[in-house]
């Protein structure tokens, strides 16, 4: 079983901005998932590939992996990590992976493992592979990648007289790769305020403080009071009545703050289902709920009978065929072959999204002249 740090570098955003969290999670286990194990495996991989197959995934395509042998290699994963790999390799310069990287000085006992670190003449890099699908991630101001550069700093100071460090973040199933160039002394300055931080989030009564960063992966917001009271105070607080007024009769302040509590009053909705639903899993009565069967599913029985009886009765009917995506389509083809579609391939515009101000992607400007009332 892996260990881990008390206040470590993955779970940095959560003890960071809520002290109380370290507390909070203490006697609760550790859980996994399908996506988790994904997501280990390609490191795995990367680990494999970048120091004994001079960055050439291609190699491993077919090969079981030996820490998590339930996953074998397959073209997409190849590919994908590849991208990672070659980002590495691009680099030169000295190169450690799945580094052990000791802040210590910063954080008591601090210490966690880094994917990548390269140290080229005055520079440290730091790259950290993240292979789900969900949320992106950018290099600004990451927590994670400060901790393991200031532990890289501690290492190998003496032997170099480093000016700066960059912080990237490779996401390849997201097309994401971040990048973010500090100096040393902007480095040591965070450190400073990791420092304080640390030193809060040791104490046995720290303090609980909800946030939409730090409450998103924690274990404890189940039961966690500060975060009932916060999603409390989002929801009821400007409102009389909790029988809510129609929306269009809100004010733009009360709308704002109605949307910034979105995804802090949602998480914690979900992670409350969850928490309950696991009880009664477990044989405990929850007054109020129960569990039910959801929405069954059907499928064939025998598929190959079911193929015979359809092929005589609806012919060429009893089949469906289609073109494949274009995310299919370059799966399929793979890394030397893609470039075989590109010309054929066009990039729509996602549908509009409201999101904070905050968010980097450019605003789309609209107008009344976009819309046709006629």
């Amino acid at each position: 079983m892996t260990a881990h740090a008390k206040l470590s570098a993955s779970g940095s955003h959560r003890w960071l901005h809520c002290p109380g969290s370290v507390e909070a999670e203490k006697t609760l286990p550790n859980t996994s998932s399908f996506f988790a194990e994904e997501g280990s495996a390609a490191h795995e991989l990367a680990e494999i590939v970048l120091s004994k197959l001079a960055g050439d995934c291609s190699k491993m395509i077919g090969e079981k992996l030996i820490e998590y042998d339930a996953f074998v290699v397959t073209q997409e994963m190849a590919d994908y990590v590849q991208i990672y790999t070659d980002y590495v390799r691009n680099l030169g310069g000295s190169q450690f992976y799945e580094q052990r990287a000791d802040f210590g000085e910063w954080v008591p006992d601090g210490w966690g493992t880094a994917d990548a670190i390269v140290i080229n003449r005055d520079t440290i890099h730091v790259i950290d592979l993240k292979y789900g699908q969900g949320l992106r991630v950018d290099a600004e101001e990451n927590s994670q990648g400060i901790l393991y550069a200031l532990g890289a700093y501690a290492e190998y100071e003496l032997f170099h007289d480093f000016q700066r460090v960059v912080i990237t973040i490779v996401q390849p199933r997201l097309d994401h790769i971040s990048e973010w160039e500090i100096t040393i002394p902007e480095l040591l300055k965070r450190g400073e305020w990791i420092k304080q931080k640390a030193e809060e989030a040791s104490k046995p009564n720290a303090k609980r403080t909800p946030g939409e960063r730090q409450c998103n992966w924690c274990k404890a917001k189940a039961t966690c009071p500060a975060l009932m009271q916060a999603t409390h105070d989002a929801v009821v607080g400007d409102f009389e009545e909790l029988d809510f007024v129609p929306v269009n009769t809100l004010t733009d302040e009360q709308l704002r703050k109605a949307l910034d509590s979105k995804v802090l009053v949602i998480g914690w909705l979900d992670a409350v289902e969850a928490h309950v639903k696991a009880k009664v899993e477990e044989g405990e009565t929850f007054t109020g709920y129960k569990l039910v069967n959801g929405r069954s599913s059907r499928s064939w029985s025998d598929e190959e009978l079911a193929e015979k009886v359809l092929t005589v009765e609806l012919g060429d009917a009893a089949f469906e065929s289609k073109l494949l995506s274009v995310t299919k389509a370059e799966k399929a083809l793979g890394k030397t072959k893609r470039d075989l579609i590109e010309g054929l391939v066009l990039k729509n515009a996602g549908k509009p999204t409201l999101v904070k101000s905050s968010d980097p992607r450019q605003n789309i400007n609209i107008s009344t002249d976009d819309f046709n009332f006629n």
